[in-house]
C-alpha cells in the first residue's frame, strides 16, 4: 500500500473530493441563499440582473482562489509542524 503523499502525487486522492455531502447546518444556509438571490432577482431588470451574476461570478472566483490559499497555508503550516514534531 502507497503512502499518502505518493496517492496525492499519482492523482489518486482529491482533497476536495474528500467530503461530498453538505451537512445538515450547509444546506439549511444554502436553502436560505437561493431563496433570498430568487427574492432579490425577481425584483432587478434585464440589466441589474446581468450585473448582479456578474457580480456573483467575480465574487465566487475571488472566495475559490481565497479558499486555495488558506488551503495552501494550512497545509504548509502542518508540514512545518509536523517537521517540528518529529525532526528537531
Amino acid at each position: 500500500m502507497s503512502n499518502i503523499i505518493e496517492e496525492l502525487f499519482y492523482g489518486n486522492l482529491e482533497p476536495q473530493e474528500l467530503t461530498t455531502e453538505l451537512t445538515p447546518r450547509l444546506k439549511k444556509k444554502l436553502r436560505e441563499l437561493v431563496k433570498k438571490e430568487e427574492e432579490l432577482t425577481s425584483k432587478l431588470s434585464e440589466e441589474e440582473k446581468a450585473l448582479f451574476f456578474n457580480y456573483t461570478s467575480a465574487y465566487n472566483e475571488f472566495s475559490s482562489i481565497s479558499i486555495s490559499d488558506g488551503f495552501v497555508s494550512g497545509f504548509r503550516f502542518g508540514a512545518r509542524f509536523a517537521y517540528d514534531t518529529f525532526v528537531k
